[in-house]
């Protein structure tokens, strides 16, 4: 498959890391590998953008951060879903659902 170069829209980044969190905690190599992986490739999340994400989210309080070992036995930074955040997936899943379908509807409008 043909890698595509995808720039998120603003604020999308932040749902698909919360959707990510949304199984349990991740530390931030992680968590990109994932989106990367459940996109098939499509979407490659660079450092430059995901850690300000995830302060960004921490700030506002939707995910928690702790200190532990990874996979690999080096020392990370865990993020975790807060229950604030989880209303927030639902808020941003709905709002995107919403406005991919105008989109679509758009897009098939002849």
């Amino acid at each position: 498959m043909k890698e595509i170069q995808t720039e998120l829209l603003q604020g999308t980044l932040d749902l698909l890391v919360l959707k990510t969190l949304q199984t349990g905690p991740r530390h931030g190599w992680d968590i990109a590998q994932r989106i990367q992986q459940v996109s098939r490739d499509v979407l490659r999340v660079g450092q430059g953008s995901l850690y300000p994400a995830l302060h960004r989210l921490e700030e506002r309080g939707w995910i928690n951060s702790e200190w532990g070992a990874s996979d690999n036995n080096r020392k990370a930074k865990f993020y975790k879903l807060t229950a604030v955040g989880r209303k927030q997936l639902a808020a941003q899943t709905e709002t995107w659902e919403r406005f991919t379908g105008a989109v679509d509807l758009i897009l098939k409008t002849t």
